[in-house]
């Protein structure tokens, strides 16, 4: 048939193969997606394994890159989410109700706690703190539903006491949550991570972070191994309309073939970076859970099957250092940026005051302000050099 001009620009008669062997996986941009016929419409079901009803719902992109998420996480079903707090909120959104008591590390990443008191303050729910390397302060209740893990936390890097959290929340039936944005699904597997095979129930990972690895992509994953929980978060996935770009989609999946090795060399810098910042006479105390000398290092040993540990190092500075001469310190650092998240090829610092952001005591902790260093891409030796640069200018300011 011979149409019009305007209606061939829109329907092509003839279109090319559609699918060829590539390296990277074909790009699919979709909201609204063609039935091949009215069968194709009424025999289908939300449930279905790779629904392809609406963009929202996913495209073969979106589903590709779930199905890797989930693989490198080891768990089976992945749902992905437009950041890393999206993720975090589809969680406690889905899992949480009116007199339900949740359970946050002290250490919890904070739009996670600020998502959480406004729960508490709106809809009733009850948010209790535990202290991450003490299962003692974990004592659930009767009402109890949902337990926040961190693995490690993110400005003060305590490693939970992981297995023991675990299994006290199995034996009070209440549901294990794990940001794994740290470990990555690289250095300790969050679906059977001791000799007893313990699972985490739910992860969230920040795909910002090494996924991505540019530092220019916001996104975040929902992994569980449990079919049940899956539909019970694909509901809500889409009763919140959460979805993502197909193009960032791509951008992550691009990434995900060099994850590993990124991963290993930040955190082989961060060791090294670890090592010489010990000796420092400006730091109080110097946090990372692979050191031997932090207070968490042997929950790190036991849960983690590798040696990595990601590239973040904290330290305190002596409380002689005021926060004039920490943001001194940190405005004279040249290839560090002062900048959120980690996981790119450019290294970050951040400066934090502790007593703003703790509930508990901190006994493990000096007193000082906190800076937290994430090592990028560049060589060890010329970070090194510049917070050495950074450190004179603070002491002569």
């Amino acid at each position: 048939m011979k149409y019009n001009h305007q209606t061939a620009l829109i329907h092509a008669p003839r279109k090319a193969p559609q699918y060829i062997a590539t390296v990277q996986p074909p790009l699919f941009r979709a909201s609204t997606i063609i039935f091949k016929n009215t069968d194709a419409l009424f025999n289908r079901h939300w449930t279905d394994a790779y629904d392809y009803s609406y963009g929202t719902h996913g495209t073969p992109t979106t589903f590709t890159l779930g199905d890797h998420i989930a693989q490198i996480e080891g768990g089976k079903y992945c749902l992905l989410a437009p950041s890393g707090l999206s993720a975090i909120n589809l969680v406690n959104s889905c899992f949480l109700a009116h007199g339900d008591e949740v359970w946050v590390s002290d250490n919890i990443y904070g739009p996670n706690m600020e998502h959480l008191r406004y729960l508490e303050m709106r809809y009733g729910i009850t948010v209790e703190v535990y202290n991450p390397i003490d299962i003692e302060s974990f004592q659930p209740t009767e009402k109890a539903k949902l337990i926040w893990l961190e693995a490690a936390g993110s400005v003060t890097l305590e490693f939970p006491d992981l297995i023991n959290l675990v299994q006290k929340a199995k034996v009070h039936n209440i549901l294990t949550a794990l940001d794994n944005t740290w470990g990555a699904g690289l250095a300790f597997n969050a679906f059977d991570f001791s000799s007893e095979h313990l699972s985490i129930d739910v992860t969230v990972h920040a795909l910002t972070k090494y996924p991505s690895g540019g530092g220019d992509i916001l996104m975040g994953s929902v992994v569980t191994r449990d079919e049940k929980l899956h539909h019970q978060l694909f509901r809500m996935h889409a009763i919140q309309g959460i979805a993502i770009s197909g193009d960032d989609a791509a951008q992550v999946q691009r990434s995900l073939s060099s994850m590993q090795l990124r991963y290993e060399h930040q955190s082989a810098s961060a060791i090294t970076l670890l090592e010489w910042l010990k000796t420092q006479p400006e730091f109080a105390q110097v946090l990372h859970p692979a050191d031997t000398d932090n207070i968490s290092h042997r929950f790190w040993k036991d849960t983690c099957q590798t040696a990595q540990s990601a590239g973040l190092v904290s330290v305190i500075f002596k409380p002689e250092y005021d926060m004039s001469a920490i943001r001194s310190f940190c405005d004279n650092l040249s290839l560090f940026k002062l900048g959120f998240s980690w996981g790119g090829p450019v290294s970050l610092v951040m400066l934090y005051n502790l007593k703003d952001m703790r509930h508990l005591d901190t006994p493990h902790l000096k007193q000082g302000l906190l800076v937290r260093f994430c090592i990028g891409l560049e060589h060890p030796q010329d970070l090194i050099q510049d917070i050495t640069t950074a450190l004179h200018h603070m002491k002569t300011k």
